[in-house]
């Protein structure tokens, strides 16, 4: 027997194309700690293979006949909560991102993506974390940028979308070129400026604000 960690990451694909979900099962299955349980073509048909597969991720597009996407993200949350939702799409459309984070999804993959990406998004939705691919944090950051009221630097903001993703102080450090210091008394700065006292706040602000 096998410790319960070493379990593969049981995953669904829901993808009204046949030719995307089997290009996405041929990428993912060559990774021995992924393991596509179940596919299927609508939101609603989604749902009924998630009763009897029990995947620890739903990797859901968008844009499905019968339920889309966001629909069936909103009812997952409700009848699955253990379920995690990472949400796949060729729009990185603001509306798109946060209604799919609004709905209960844990991250936002846009489907030109390198595949190695959607396995390491795959990986962090499962490990508690979540996940936006480069071009969906762009979009992220900028609407941070328009919103007048919002009392932190353009820096303190990236760095907040950053523990929001669950990233830690020496990954904060090493992706913006900052030492380890330097991050945690940005993330201080951070928690002051903005009344919160825990990460965990931290990241509830940043879903409530449609950033993460």
């Amino acid at each position: 027997m096998g410790n319960p960690a070493d379990k593969p990451i049981r995953v669904l694909l829901a993808d009204d194309h046949p030719l995307v979900l089997d290009g996405i099962r041929a990428c993912l299955e060559i990774n021995e700690d992924i393991e596509v349980v179940a596919t299927a073509g609508t939101g609603r048909e989604a749902l009924e293979r998630a009763a009897e597969s029990q995947p620890d991720i739903v990797l859901m597009d968008i844009n499905m006949p019968e339920l889309n996407g966001l629909d069936a993200t909103e009812v997952f949350r409700e009848r699955y909560p253990a379920i995690k939702l990472l949400m796949l799409s060729m729009h990185d459309n603001r509306e798109y991102i946060t209604s799919a984070l609004n709905s209960g999804a844990r991250g936002f993959v846009l489907k030109d993506v390198p595949s190695q990406e959607l396995v390491t998004a795959i990986r962090s939705v499962h490990q508690g974390g979540t996940y936006f691919s480069s071009g969906v944090s762009d979009i992220l950051l900028n609407s941070m940028d328009s919103d007048n009221a919002n009392p932190l630097t353009t820096r303190e903001q990236t760095i907040l979308i950053l523990l929001a993703q669950g990233k830690s102080n020496k990954h904060v450090a090493r992706e913006l070129d900052i030492s380890v210091r330097t991050a945690e008394t940005h993330r201080r700065n951070i928690k002051r400026k903005l009344k919160i006292s825990t990460t965990a706040g931290l990241t509830k602000y940043a879903i409530e604000c449609g950033l993460v």
